[in-house]
């Protein structure tokens, strides 16, 4: 779903992606405006792209007209790519649609905005609710990616440029500067843009030729200062251009100028005219401004932005005829580093990471990952329960060469980070042993000290995991050794709401099937590489919460599979005051993180409200529990863990 594809050249990437055999149906503008001018859809041979009317004007502030995407939504399909950011009106459109439908397609995001914006309510929940339930986001220029990793998405970023056509995109057959030098800019004509400096400029080299092309809003300001400078002969208004006769407009150049102007509102994001000059063998002279510089590399001289002179300065050097060779020959280089080919590679990549049509941890037994902290004795009873035919790796949170020495008997890989680095950083420390041993793509177990388990229900829990194509993870039911009886396995995901209902004595409506506990829990390898890794803000607890809530956010389900397993709990860390310590407090963060500070406070009023009646009405072993449950959320758990540390 691509407002922008109403232009066909932009439509290069779906064909490209179609010829490496992918199936795609994609839904666009019927009309927008683009360069200036109001373009309409023409799908031509493109049967795979379906016109949707639109309402409203402003890239990232309209809609699309319902029906097609209510149809398109309840198609079963493997991935949904939004080409929209991630703050956009039809992003949340098109997300409540795919709620509504209960399609559980993972989706991409696609985001160019390079300014880092706090943008008002209700527009920064939808931008959170996005990026929280997103398989992955790419972007086209780098600073739009650290904005994104600082708002909170983990994992990788890819950065995937857009394309040119080198086919339309060429080279005149020329070798040298025009005798009077052709000077061109191609664009929109707004203030941001700078042609008025470019105008300036070119006002004192009575030699030189100016060719615009584009249409906007400042066309007549800029033709009153072109009358102005009294240059009216030398600067031709050209007005809008696409497909053959703008790749034509642009061989007839012997230098191209973008000389943007950077706003507290407006950089430019790529920089699509640097990439068809390049490709068509035209030297650049640009702003040093957003992502022209990344884009441009070195073929093509850079200046600060919103001076005539230097950019004046800077066209002189690009038409000196050694430089102009030098320019053309690089960018002419460089260009082959944005082919729509290229950006169909990085694309098909990141689709395959995201909806893989592999299975290739079936295959295999899943590998073993055990966190060791407290009595050795543990994590030996485990691993004799569970057999020898499994490949395991220890991380030793507790150094201990007791530990080291079970690792070496039962044949295990052993980490020791040398301190104690909590469980979920612990996890990702196996995670990254795994794959520096080219091990991947194997499924992983996570086993905790206290638990046990048989060879055979790991296998059903293996087989389970890989019945459905999407299932990221699975539980297993497991006895509590000390009562005989059912350890809970199966709970709800916090949320605020929940929180009041237990505070006004509701708790047995929160029954919902949320998240498996993590004392047994196999990862699949693909849900590990699209969700990412434990989040290391948890210290312990609540990191196995955030990674489920994750993977069903990015459409995955999660299963529990009956098995005769056993867990003591809680058995690892014998301070019963820091472990309800870290409880509370990797629930705030785990609040904060999906709910934001609102969602927070709404929680922990709740809890507030609950401890506080539970303080007076309850016996007193209880209430004594109840009021120091008070006593910490009043102060705030986080705060309380600091305080006790």
């Amino acid at each position: 779903m691509a407002h922008h594809a109403v232009v066909s050249a932009w439509r290069e990437r779906e064909r490209a992606l179609r010829a490496r055999g992918h199936d795609i149906e994609l839904l666009s503008a019927r009309k927008w405006d683009e360069g200036g001018r109001t373009v309409a859809l023409e799908a031509g041979d493109d049967t795979f792209v379906e016109g949707v009317t639109t309402f409203g004007t402003h890239p990232n502030g309209f809609l699309f007209a319902p029906r097609p995407l209510w149809r398109a939504l309840g198609e079963e399909v493997d991935l949904i790519d939004l080409h929209e950011e991630p703050f956009a009106i039809a992003t949340a459109q098109i997300l409540l649609f795919r709620r509504l439908r209960g399609n559980r397609a993972p989706y991409l995001l696609y985001s160019a905005q390079n300014i880092e914006k706090r943008y008002p309510v209700p527009i920064r929940w939808f931008e959170r609710w996005a990026l929280r339930g997103a398989a992955g986001v790419y972007v086209c220029n780098r600073e739009a990616g650290e904005i994104l990793v600082r708002k909170g998405l983990r994992g990788e970023v890819p950065l995937i440029p857009l394309g040119v056509d080198l086919a339309q995109f060429s080279p005149a057959p020329k070798d040298a500067v025009s005798s009077a030098a052709v000077v061109g800019y191609i664009g929109r004509l707004e203030p941001h843009k700078g042609v008025d400096h470019l105008l300036r400029a070119i006002a004192g080299r009575p030699d030189w030729r100016v060719e615009i092309t584009g249409d906007g809003p400042e066309r007549e300001s800029l033709r009153a200062l072109v009358a102005e400078l009294g240059i009216a002969d030398r600067v031709s208004f050209l007005g809008f251009a696409s497909g053959g006769e703008l790749a034509e407009r642009y061989r007839r150049l012997d230098v191209i100028a973008i000389p943007s102007v950077p706003t507290p509102r407006w950089l430019e994001q790529f920089c699509r005219v640097a990439v068809e000059a390049m490709a068509s063998g035209v030297p650049i002279v640009a702003s040093r401004s957003g992502a022209i510089p990344d884009v441009v590399g070195d073929a093509g001289i850079l200046v600060e932005p919103g001076r005539s002179a230097p950019l004046a300065e800077a066209l002189d050097a690009a038409l000196q005829p050694d430089e102009w060779s030098r320019l053309r020959t690089r960018g002419l280089e460089r260009a082959h580093e944005f082919t729509w080919e290229r950006v169909a590679e990085q694309q098909d990549e990141l689709y395959r990471a995201v909806a893989p049509v592999n299975d290739g941890g079936a295959a295999r037994r899943p590998q073993v990952v055990a966190v060791a902290y407290g009595d050795p004795a543990l994590l030996d009873g485990a691993l004799e329960r569970l057999g020898s035919d499994f490949p395991v790796t220890i991380v030793d949170n507790s150094s201990s060469a007791d530990v080291r020495g079970i690792a070496e008997r039962v044949g295990a890989h052993y980490v020791d980070p040398g301190r104690n680095l909590g469980f979920g950083a612990a996890v990702n420390r196996a995670l990254d042993s795994l794959a520096e041993r080219g091990l991947a793509g194997d499924d992983v177990l996570l086993l905790n000290p206290d638990a046990r388990v048989d060879p055979s229900d790991v296998d059903a829990m293996h087989e389970r995991l890989h019945a459905t194509a999407r299932t990221a993870a699975v539980g297993a039911t497991q006895t509590d050794p000390g009562t005989g009886g059912p350890a809970r396995v199966w709970w709800p995901f916090p949320h605020p709401a929940r929180t009041w209902l237990e505070a006004v004595g509701l708790g047995r409506l929160n029954r919902a099937h949320g998240f498996a506990i993590g004392s047994l829990l196999l990862l699949r390898a693909e849900a590990l590489a699209q969700i990412g890794r434990f989040d290391e803000r948890f210290f312990l607890y609540a990191e196995e919460v955030d990674w489920q809530k994750r993977a069903i956010d990015g459409g995955w389900t999660i299963a529990v599979e009956p098995t005769s397993a056993t867990h003591i709990g809680a058995a690892t860390e014998g301070d019963s005051d820091r472990r309800e310590a870290l409880f509370h407090a990797s629930g705030e963060k785990y609040v904060r993180k999906h709910f934001g500070p609102l969602g927070w406070q709404v929680h922990r009023g709740g809890v507030i409200v609950g401890a506080g009646i539970r303080a007076v009405v309850l016996p007193r072993g209880r209430r004594e529990e109840a009021a120091r449950r008070l006593r910490r959320y009043v102060r705030g758990p986080v705060a309380a863990l600091s305080s006790e540390e």
